[in-house]
């Protein structure tokens, strides 16, 4: 399969992103919580790593029950993280450094702190009412749920309010009530507030849970489902198919409308990421429709969220390049995503094996896509093993309850996480006390995940062998060479004698005098493994093996879970 790639495509498309968790990065002021002057500190950090762009998690106005998702101003910046002037310096600091922001805008909800909804609730007669979605609810008395509607985390999504005798509807958790965007007032305020932040210079902004935007105006119940676990693919859950409450079909028409504010600025474009959990053809229509100029008109990119749970053997990888190369081609880009502030770490999926870790990071760095990379996932950060009762993460709290059976059977053994504190531990910048990330004698938001006198920046830096070094190498690689970041894709077919072996080749042709092949090689086995001759001259680039041995006359040999990158031109 391939790819006809052009030579002008958009910074977004060629970029590599890094989120950062702000509570957990780096704390400047001593008081327990990482802030903006703390990113601001390690911005060298992140440019010598090579990283081009930086998505941040909420840090606006919020009483932090859900840490920043549940917001409370969409114009001011919690305390507890800094102010506005230090936001603007942030933004100034980062594009000065050569770098791009990305901003997390939780559109579907708001808190029930915020004034809007302390209005909304406080009478039926309110101007702010219909801002949130409120309903009668069933007889008798109407002290039945309106509907049989599920939140996505389980549980009835309507939540009664005696003051006014009505129900109003939170996709979410209770404390989370959605914004009703049939109502033109909302719509303009939270457009507005997009352009309050893009007019500050943000580059764009990840758009939280936005396949759950619109349900059915007619309130009719979502239908019977054989499936009680929700999963990234698939809406379905806890017994209900969810298709008056997700994916509606006015979701895809507002994700244009999106673009079209983002299209208002240039010089340079500005991107949206949706965070959809759907399968490929959903996550496609998110991003719209190809105009005649060649470009989407929807949301620009999705994540794919089917590469989290992704094994790291070759017939899971093939399947997964190739279903990416087939639902998302030119013009239209896939993401390579493996650990986000939901879900459990990727190392930790991988054993904390590092030579899986390498070869994974030259997969999300040299396929074709937009690679995300989740803070800590660079050093090998593994998740912490704190318990649902100890738990800030309220979605872990709901479910303290749990007898260890049953939570067995719902975390799939441990393969995933109930707890998303586990994957949120402040940043291992160092072996000192609370590894660098606030000084020795302050107690941090959460625990630091006990291995990070051994896993930390300080340490790997100095280890030229390190999977910090790892990414490192890759990312310059892919800076500097456009087959990476702007090449078309062809996949290799597989044979019996290597099936334990993904070979793919970028390619980039800017005219007829200039283009660049270079060929990706992963051995995806425990044993050593010779590849046919190359049938050109090929110059190694990059090996996961430090001490790998050179090309003889063309052959190629690799070691067991060797990854390499060869200039095959």
């Amino acid at each position: 399969m391939s790819n006809n790639i052009r030579d002008d495509l958009p910074w977004w498309k060629k970029t590599t992103v890094y989120q950062i968790y702000p509570r957990s990065f780096k704390d400047s002021n001593q008081d327990g919580i990482g802030d903006i002057p703390g990113i601001i500190s390690k911005l060298d950090y992140l440019q010598e790593l090579g990283i081009e762009t930086i998505w941040l998690s909420p840090f606006f106005d919020s009483p932090q029950r859900d840490h920043g998702y549940d917001v409370r101003d969409y114009r001011s910046i919690a305390s507890e993280y800094g102010t506005m002037s230090d936001c603007e310096r942030l933004i100034r600091e980062i594009h000065a450094h050569n770098m791009f922001v990305v901003f997390d805008m939780v559109l579907n909800h708001t808190s029930d702190m915020h004034p809007w909804f302390i209005e909304s609730r406080s009478s039926r007669d309110n101007p702010k009412r219909d801002w949130y979605i409120w309903r009668d609810g069933r007889k008798p008395g109407g002290r039945k749920p309106p509907n049989n509607w599920n939140s996505m985390v389980g549980g009835s999504g309507w939540h009664y309010d005696e003051l006014t005798d009505q129900w109003y509807w939170a996709q979410f958790l209770p404390f989370q009530p959605d914004l009703n965007y049939r109502n033109s007032e909302v719509k303009k305020e939270m457009f507005d507030t997009l352009r309050f932040w893009l007019d500050k210079g943000v580059d764009g902004f990840r758009l939280d849970i936005i396949h759950t935007i619109y349900e059915d105006e007619q309130l009719r119940d979502n239908p019977y489902a054989m499936k009680y676990l929700p999963s990234e693919e698939d809406s379905r859950s806890f017994f209900h198919d969810n298709i008056h409450t997700i994916h509606h079909r006015d979701n895809f028409l507002f994700v244009k409308e999106l673009r079209r504010i983002l299209d208002e600025y240039s010089d340079p474009e500005r991107f949206l990421v949706g965070e959809v959990g759907a399968p490929y053809d959903i996550l496609k229509r998110y991003c719209g429709d190809v105009t005649n100029d060649g470009r989407t008109d929807g949301l620009h990119m999705t994540f794919q969220f089917k590469s989290l749970n992704t094994n790291m053997n070759a017939s899971s990888i093939r399947k997964l390049i190739s279903d990416f190369e087939t639902h998302f081609p030119e013009p239209y880009i896939p993401t390579w995503v493996f650990s986000n502030h939901d879900q459990m770490r990727r190392i930790s999926k991988l054993g904390n094996d590092i030579p899986l870790a390498k070869l994974n990071a030259v997969l999300q760095l040299t396929a074709r896509g937009v690679p995300f990379i989740y803070y800590g996932e660079e050093i090998g950060m593994l998740d912490h093993n704190i318990s649902l009762h100890d738990a800030q993460d309220p979605v872990a709290r709901k479910y303290s309850w749990l007898p260890r059976p049953l939570l067995a059977l719902i975390t799939r053994g441990g393969k995933i996480s109930l707890n998303r504190d586990n994957c949120r531990t402040p940043m291992q910048w160092d072996s000192s006390d609370n590894a660098g990330f606030t000084g020795s004698e302050v107690h941090p938001w959460l625990p630091l995940e006990p291995r990070y006198h051994s896993i930390n920046v300080e340490r790997q830096e100095s280890d030229m062998d390190s999977l910090l070094n790892c990414y490192k190498t890759l990312l310059q690689i892919r800076k500097r060479n456009p087959a990476l970041h702007a090449g078309s894709m062809h996949l290799h077919p597989s044979n019996t004698a290597s099936k334990h072996l993904i070979v793919y080749d970028r390619k980039y042709r800017r005219n007829d005098m200039v283009g660049q092949s270079l060929r990706i090689l992963l051995n995806l086995s425990r044993t050593p493994m010779e590849v046919d001759r190359i049938d050109s001259d090929c110059v190694l680039l990059f090996s996961t093996h430090k001490d790998t041995h050179p090309l003889d006359d063309r052959d190629v040999i690799l070691e067991p879970f060797e990854g390499i990158i060869l200039d095959i031109q």
